[in-house]
């Protein structure tokens, strides 16, 4: 999670935090002596691990951020998720570069989050020229503070920031924002809150208490699932071209190689894609298509698509397009 300073990370931070349904581990960086962001998020955290002494983007390879997330990937924590919240100094394109190049393993990354000041950001951030390459970088960005912004002209500012962005990145999944909220379950999975016994935990009780509907960017989610086996090429066509609108796709599915059938986890987060090995016991084939904004029955019918039982072998160039990315997944 990346932003200029001020632009609202930490009030995105500590929005998610509120939300029930996840165990979420939090990497902070400190600049400066005195640790302000950690105290803002103490106490809601399960694990809350701090790195001083500069940018994330500054630390050496053999420190700092590795070790916080060897930390928190220790099995007996059963974390969820992993929030990284950089120095609004940080750089990034470097941030991302140190996550997705981790040594650490267990660690899959899932997006950069870069959070933009609506008000301030035209003339501090982008200040003319060619755009900038942290928006290269960005799989979400949250363009924040709209609520500054004169609400006649709010669409209009919005659309000129999303602009500028695609002329650099055409892929990065933009929102618009009041006060940093916005779904979680665009940054990781939330399990269903119905399934609890009645009674208002903490969090929820948090969530009624500081959250705003009528300001919160809510997700929409479509689910699509089947029996037997997909013809790969079509599921890998729905994850590398996935519908306007659709930030996360995940789910698992069956493939028959060599009248073998052999069972992967997909996952897409903005225009990554990461296919690993699922367990046996998985059986039926399941896609979660999440975003903002999109044409639910298109991707109904594409997520469907994508899932439709294939009977004998799959095509050869099918199987080699799913198994480049299972190669280079981590």
């Amino acid at each position: 999670m990346t932003g200029y300073l001020g632009a609202g990370k930490t009030s995105l931070l500590n929005h998610v935090l509120r939300a029930p349904g996840a165990r979420i581990g939090v990497v902070i960086n400190d600049f400066g002596e005195i640790n302000v962001d950690a105290g803002l998020v103490t106490g809601q955290v399960d694990e809350p691990v701090s790195i001083a002494g500069g940018c994330v983007c500054c630390l050496p390879d053999d420190g700092g951020l590795d070790e916080a997330l060897e930390k928190l990937t220790d099995p007996r924590l059963a974390l969820d998720v992993i929030i990284v919240e950089a120095s609004g100094l940080a750089d990034p394109v470097a941030v991302s570069r140190l996550i997705r190049f981790s040594g650490v393993e267990r660690v899959r990354p899932g997006g950069v989050v870069d959070v933009i000041d609506a008000v301030t950001h035209f003339d501090v951030v982008d200040t003319g020229g060619a755009p900038l390459a942290r928006y290269g970088a960005a799989s979400l960005i949250v363009v924040n503070k709209l609520d500054q912004i004169p609400e006649h002209a709010r669409d209009a500012e919005l659309g000129r920031i999303e602009s500028r962005i695609r002329q650099r990145n055409p892929d990065a999944h933009v929102v618009g924002a009041i006060g940093a909220r916005i779904d979680p379950t665009l940054l990781y999975d939330v399990s269903d809150s119905d399934e609890a016994s009645g009674q208002l935990s903490i969090r929820e009780l948090l969530v009624d208490a500081h959250a705003d509907q009528h300001d919160h960017v809510h997700a929409a989610s479509v689910t699509a699932t089947s029996d037997g086996c997909v013809e790969p090429g079509a599921l890998i066509d729905l994850l590398e071209d996935p519908p306007a609108g659709v930030y996360r796709i995940k789910g698992t599915v069956a493939v028959r190689s060599r009248e073998r059938v052999r069972r992967y986890v997909v996952n897409v987060v903005g225009p990554s894609v990461h296919v690993a090995t699922a367990r046996p016991n998985t059986r039926t084939n399941t896609l979660v298509a999440i975003g903002t904004h999109f044409d639910v029955d298109d991707v109904q019918i594409r997520a469907d698509a994508a899932l439709r039982p294939h009977e004998g072998s799959s095509s050869a160039v099918g199987l080699r397009r799913l198994q480049r990315y299972r190669r280079l997944s981590f």
